[in-house]
């Protein structure tokens, strides 16, 4: 799955479909000009999120489908300070849907910039379900 709303990849996609199980490649807050949106971890937060959710919609999956996300960080205390922004990104893009989830702190990340990357997995009924052709 590679909505034309990201950037074209090279070398990994966007998505998976192993049945109606959607494997979510990681996402930093790549914009469509391939930059890292500038302004820091909610900016980046809300950016990652929404490519993630770009690819999800892409399969016909909805928030809700959503049944795990792992979230990677270079700065764990900086995410933590800006939580409440965070939560009040996520529930304005995905509603009061939360998955199970995992914080991660890592060195680096793809881009030297970037200070997060957002994974996931979700499971999109077959009456939605679309296919890549």
């Amino acid at each position: 799955m590679n909505p034309a709303s990201l950037p074209a990849p090279s070398g990994y996609s966007h998505g998976t479909l192993a049945g109606n199980t959607l494997h979510l490649g990681g996402q930093t807050a790549l914009d469509a000009d391939m930059k890292i949106v500038p302004g820091g971890i909610v900016e980046q937060f809300r950016q990652a999120f929404g490519n993630v959710l770009a690819t999800l919609r892409a399969a016909g999956g909805e928030p809700e489908d959503l049944v795990s996300i792992t979230i990677y960080l270079t700065d764990i205390p900086d995410y933590q300070a800006h939580g409440r922004e965070i939560g009040k990104v996520w529930r304005e893009l995905a509603g009061p849907v939360y998955p199970a989830m995992a914080g991660i702190g890592c060195t680096a990340l793809w881009q030297p910039e970037a200070l997060i990357e957002i994974l996931g997995v979700a499971v999109i009924p077959e009456d939605r379900l679309v296919r890549p052709s």
